[in-house]
């Protein structure tokens, strides 16, 4: 999206034609996934849609399913339809990550992810559910398995979003007579020796202690062998029952990068130059979580993270050298050096490393959450949506938490069905008219 912003805002009137092809008619600013999932943030202002923000290009909803380079033709695979071939002079590759998973028994079935917003809200509607069956049932076996949740990964998504999941349910639980902190158990499983490893060792201690201090079971150096039917089995040999499996074990490219025949790195990334260019092309670019870029401020052999941070910029200089490259003029390399991370744990907790130079800031507790907010507040795209998200924070500090579900909203025809099919069945039984008989004989 940021891409394509600035190749319409530095081309000449009518100089080219701007396509966007993405399956979502939207844009989503991850790093505010866990807040929408506790309710922080309204999740459609998350979102920033791109029809909104791209008014001169085409936005175009499906999918790329191939990629002829010979002919320069994209494959294109619409919601509805049949497949067509799109023509292009340029390709810009910005397809981003999907969830790395592994063949664990159980995980498609009952794993809950955290990449995309519908995703983050059916986890809120979720958990709150669970309160609603803890709290509603006389079963102990049911209540214990609904008040149990699992967290796998320990990085920013999964300590933020196991951070700010129960903070939401602690805030819950006051409104169920039934339902106390103590009732329900959290687990977070990582299978490094550390949490949140972005922030460096120090910072990363202190979340651990901080997420343990809150009654979070934190298991290191481990992993989940099978969930199936919600029975979780750690590799250390604990096992327990739960119905929230969230599984937040990193990410890996869009598999899809492997039908476009671009050089591939050894993880699945398109190889790219320096200047974001593909590797043996001219008129092929690719950025952000789906790109090898080396990480020129780092130095040799480095790779740029897969994070926001460096996504939004290299847009920028991706933008600017397809602007070059229409015009015949030379690329510029992507060099951007690390400015620190943020990570918020809650309402009011985070830790926070801001790098100046050659100094580290480290801090942790309300500055850093403060330090999370205003830096994802800043970066958060348009005017639009920051004024928005800005609206849910201060809304948040005079007006508590909502703590309704919607889980209904996932099926919304249900009620609709239950209520007509009755009158469907009765009509079907009906026995036939006299001229209907004669007919039918």
């Amino acid at each position: 999206m940021y891409a394509a912003r600035r190749i319409l805002k530095k081309m000449r009137y009518g100089e080219a034609t701007v396509t966007v092809v993405d399956p979502r008619s939207y844009m989503t600013y991850q790093p505010f996934l866990p807040e929408a999932a506790a309710g922080s943030i309204s999740p459609r202002h998350v979102v920033v849609p791109l029809r909104r923000v791209l008014p001169k290009a085409e936005v175009l909803t499906g999918r790329v399913s191939t990629i002829d380079q010979d002919r320069k033709v994209a494959v294109i695979q619409p919601l509805v339809g049949e497949t067509y071939e799109l023509p292009f002079d340029y390709l810009v590759v910005a397809l981003g990550a999907v969830s790395r998973t592994f063949p664990i028994p159980g995980l498609a079935e009952n794993g809950i992810g955290m990449k995309g917003i519908e995703e983050a809200i059916g986890l809120r509607n979720h958990v709150l559910e669970q309160l609603d069956k803890a709290d509603s049932t006389t079963d102990e076996e049911i209540r214990r398995k609904a008040l149990t949740f699992v967290f796998v990964g320990g990085g920013f998504a999964g300590a933020e979003t196991i951070g700010e999941v129960e903070d939401m349910a602690r805030d819950a639980a006051k409104y169920y007579p039934n339902v106390k902190r103590e009732d329900m158990r959290f687990v977070l499983v990582d299978a490094a020796d550390k949490i949140l490893p972005e922030v460096g060792p120090k910072l990363g201690k202190w979340g651990l202690e901080h997420l343990q201090k809150r009654g979070i079971e934190v298991y290191l150096e481990t992993s989940m062998n099978s969930c199936v039917d919600g029975h979780v089995v750690l590799k250390n040999g604990l096992e327990v029952d739960s119905n929230t499996i969230v599984w937040t074990a990193g990410v890996k490219p869009n598999p899809a990068l492997a039908r476009f025949g671009l050089p591939l790195g050894p993880r699945g990334h398109v190889d790219t130059a320096p200047s974001l260019q593909v590797q043996g092309s001219d008129y092929i670019w690719a950025a952000g979580d789906n790109a090898q870029v080396p990480d020129l401020a780092t130095g040799e052999g480095a790779w740029c993270p897969p994070n926001a941070q460096h996504a939004l910029r290299q847009a920028k200089v991706l933008g600017d050298n397809v602007i070059s490259g229409m015009r015949g003029f030379p690329q510029k390399d992507y060099k951007h050096a690390n400015k620190g991370a943020v990570a918020g744990l809650g309402l009011h907790k985070g830790v926070a490393m801001i790098v100046f130079g050659k100094m580290k800031i480290k801090l942790k507790g309300r500055l850093a959450w403060y330090m999370h907010r205003g830096y994802h507040g800043m970066a958060m795209p348009t005017f639009n949506r920051k004024i928005r998200v800005l609206a849910d924070w201060t809304l948040g500090m005079f007006l508590k938490r909502e703590v309704v579900s919607l889980g209904a909203i996932e099926n919304p025809r249900e009620e609709f069905y239950e209520a007509a099919s009755p009158v469907s069945a009765a009509t079907a039984a009906k026995p036939a008219a006299p001229a209907e008989k004669a007919k039918a004989s």
